[in-house]
């Protein structure tokens, strides 16, 4: 599966980008059809302390899934991400079984 890593407004160091591939990578036991990922990470103009927001948009044959959650780190909020993909991926898998 091909990771896009996108930082709107900043730059990302290695370390963050080789663990997004690291963790999303984990997303293809659960349907072996993703094709790609686009992840889009933000840091919001706010007062608040849980300002960073992490965007990730898979590609699956046929429809495209997206995330978004607000955390305080983006290592955090790619982990609640790729949780929620998790799910997602599962039930799209056991919805595609019960069709054939």
């Amino acid at each position: 599966m091909k990771v896009n890593v996108h930082a709107v407004n900043f730059n990302v160091d290695r370390k963050l980008v080789d663990f997004i591939n690291e963790r999303l990578v984990k997303i293809e036991k659960y349907y072996d059809k993703v094709v790609s990922s686009d992840v889009f990470l933000k840091v919001e103009k706010t007062s608040e302390k849980e300002n960073k927001v992490v965007e990730v948009k898979i590609h699956v044959p046929g429809d495209d899934f997206m995330v978004k959650k607000q955390c305080k780190t983006f290592e955090e909020g790619v982990e609640l991400a790729s949780e929620s993909l998790e799910r997602l991926l599962v039930k799209r898998k056991e919805k595609v079984r019960a069709h054939i």
